[in-house]
């Protein structure tokens, strides 16, 4: 018989749950913490955002690239730099 340590705690969509929260492709803030430090959108599956919702913030994510307020990848970071050989 196993065990578990811990019991995950259930997700829930941060949109779903607070209707103030604006989805907007200025809000740059707020669309950061769903994409990793590498510029990868991070899946449901593990932010527990609804499917609705996932795919509003994919579309305002990508046009916020679109208008250079976010980075594509870490090499278009600033703090970035590419190594010179």
């Amino acid at each position: 018989m196993t065990f578990r340590k811990f019991a995950p705690r259930k997700k829930f969509c941060r949109f779903c749950a607070n209707k103030d929260i604006d989805l907007d492709y200025k809000n740059v803030d707020l669309l950061r913490d769903f994409i990793t430090d590498r510029g990868k959108i991070i899946a449901r599956r593990i932010t527990g955002t609804c499917a609705k919702h996932q795919r509003q913030l994919t579309g305002e994510i990508k046009k916020s690239r679109q208008m250079a307020l976010m980075i594509y990848t870490a090499t278009h970071s600033v703090s970035v730099h590419k190594r010179t050989a």
